[in-house]
C-alpha cells in the first residue's frame, strides 16, 4: 500500500466499514494512518452493532464481528463499569481501537528490563536463573490517554505495552478492536514485578457460519 496515499471516506454503517477494511487488508502492507482514517470516518450508531453486544458482570467480553479472511480480526469489546484488561502485548500485530460508546482509558508501559545473566553455579550455590526471567521490579508507566466516542487509538509492540479500562463506575463502554494479523495468544505482565505469562484468547460470541446468528461460548477464557 502506498504510504503517501490519503483517502477520504464516507462510511454510513458498520457493514460498509467492514467492506472497506477487506479492501485495505487485501494488500500485503498495512498503512496505519490509512486504517486509522478509515476507522475515524465511521460515526458510531448503536443500531449498527447492538447485535454483537454481550456484557458480563465480572469481566469484559470479546465478541467477533468479522474474521477478515484471516488477514485481520474485527471484534466488539464490552466493558462493564470499572472493567479493565491486564497489561499485555500484541504478539507483533497491529492493534486499532475505536470507542463506539462510553470512554476508555489507556495506560502505556515500557517493556520490562532484559533478562538477568544466569548465575555461575561454579562459584555460588544459588539457583541458576532461567534465561527468560527478568529482573523483578515494578513496571514503568510512561503515558496515560483517554478516548471518547468515535476516537481511535493505535499501538504495536515497538511502542510498548498497555492496559485498557473503562474508567467509569456508572456507565458501560463498547469499543471496536482490529488486530492484524490475527493472533490467538499474547503475553500478560504483572505490574508489580514485570513477570509475564502467556494467555490464550477466545471469544464470548462469534457469528455462526451461514446463519447470520451469533454463537455464544459458555466455556470462555479471556486472555488479557
Amino acid at each position: 500500500m502506498d504510504e503517501d496515499q490519503t483517502t477520504e471516506y464516507e462510511i454510513s454503517s458498520l457493514n460498509e466499514l467492514i467492506v472497506e477494511l477487506h479492501k485495505v487488508f487485501s494488500e500485503d502492507l498495512v498503512n496505519v494512518d490509512h486504517v486509522k482514517t478509515l476507522l475515524e470516518s465511521y460515526q458510531s450508531k448503536t443500531s449498527h452493532w447492538k447485535k454483537y453486544v454481550h456484557f458480563d458482570p465480572y469481566r469484559y467480553t470479546r465478541n467477533l464481528v468479522d474474521d477478515g479472511n484471516e488477514r485481520f480480526n474485527l471484534m466488539l469489546l464490552c466493558w462493564g463499569e470499572g472493567h479493565s484488561s491486564s497489561i499485555h502485548d500484541h504478539s507483533d500485530a497491529h492493534c486499532f481501537v475505536k470507542v463506539l460508546s462510553g470512554h476508555l482509558k489507556e495506560t502505556l508501559y515500557d517493556w520490562p528490563g532484559p533478562p538477568k545473566a544466569p548465575t555461575d553455579v561454579s562459584t555460588t550455590s544459588k539457583r541458576k536463573q532461567h534465561p527468560n526471567e527478568v529482573d523483578t521490579k515494578p513496571m514503568k508507566q510512561k503515558d496515560m490517554r483517554w478516548y471518547s466516542k468515535d476516537q481511535v487509538a493505535y499501538i504495536n509492540d515497538s511502542m510498548g505495552l498497555h492496559r485498557m479500562e473503562n474508567p467509569s463506575h456508572s456507565d458501560r463502554t463498547v469499543s471496536l478492536h482490529l488486530y492484524s494479523p490475527p493472533f490467538g495468544s499474547c503475553n500478560m505482565f504483572d505490574e508489580r514485578t514485570g513477570q509475564k505469562k502467556t494467555a490464550r484468547m477466545t471469544f464470548w460470541s462469534r457469528p455462526s457460519k451461514g446463519s447470520g446468528q451469533l454463537e455464544l461460548n459458555d466455556a470462555i477464557f479471556l486472555g488479557y
